[in-house]
């Protein structure tokens, strides 16, 4: 499948409809990640002279890879949009996020003793990935320390975010799921705050119906803990939040 390599301005590439073809098109876009981040477009294709790659395409709601397979490399995501997910014992498919390119996917579970996909992965879109073998990208790695310590900053936010999401996922109501997204939202001194994001994504962020996690918010502004209007809430009762987290 990926057998006729071509040369094109001092690149390795292989001849797969795209990577060739729009060569600096695909720079571009990875100026613009995180693990990239730093870097000039030249400087891209300096680190990439001798780098073997494979690009890939997945059309919508195609598994791209399934819990528990190995990963064996770095996938990211120059177009399109993918969601992870996660079945649990009752069969429920909980939505764990979504990622929009460009991305890495994964990048936290690429090394250690189960280096394997925590969730499965699956394209929200018509997307297209970029592929390194973890042989490949360690040689990166030592090549470049903007590149390593842009990788080291992704894996350690990644794993700030999974705690934030264990944290969710541990509490049994979904009163004590949004009151704690409340209190770390809010500043110390102002019950005043805007959320982030939309209820559906609050709702798979929580690993909850939207339906649900909308009544709570209406119950909570009908006992008069919270004033909800849109995005807008406005802490009335603190100490009521706080003790639906313990």
């Amino acid at each position: 499948m990926y057998n006729l390599k071509l040369k094109q301005n001092g690149n390795i590439c292989y001849n797969y409809d795209y990577i060739c073809e729009k060569n600096h098109t695909m720079h571009q876009i990875l100026v613009n990640t995180l693990l990239f981040k730093g870097l000039a477009p030249n400087e891209i294709d300096d680190l990439l002279v001798s780098i073997t790659y494979k690009n890939k395409k997945f059309t919508k709601n195609e598994t791209i890879a399934f819990s528990g397979s190995e990963l064996n490399g770095i996938n990211i995501l120059l177009r399109g949009s993918v969601r992870g997910e996660m079945v649990d014992y009752s069969g429920k498919v909980i939505k764990i996020e979504d990622i929009e390119s460009p991305r890495t996917l994964a990048p936290a579970f690429l090394f250690g003793e189960n280096n394997n996909y925590p969730v499965d992965i699956v394209a929200n879109n018509n997307v297209e990935l970029l592929y390194f073998h973890k042989n490949v990208f360690l040689k990166i790695l030592q090549l470049n320390q903007t590149v390593l310590m842009n990788y080291l900053n992704i894996i350690s936010t990644k794993s700030q975010f999974l705690s934030t999401k264990l944290k969710f996922l541990s509490f049994q109501t979904i009163k004590g799921k949004f009151a704690h997204y409340l209190i770390n939202l809010a500043k110390q001194d102002n019950n005043i705050l805007i959320l982030p994001l939309s209820q559906t994504k609050l709702a798979d962020l929580f690993g909850v119906s939207r339906p649900a996690l909308g009544r709570v918010i209406r119950e909570l502004h009908n006992d008069k803990i919270i004033y909800a209007e849109g995005k807008s809430i406005k802490i009335l009762n603190r100490n009521v939040l706080i003790n639906l987290i313990k």
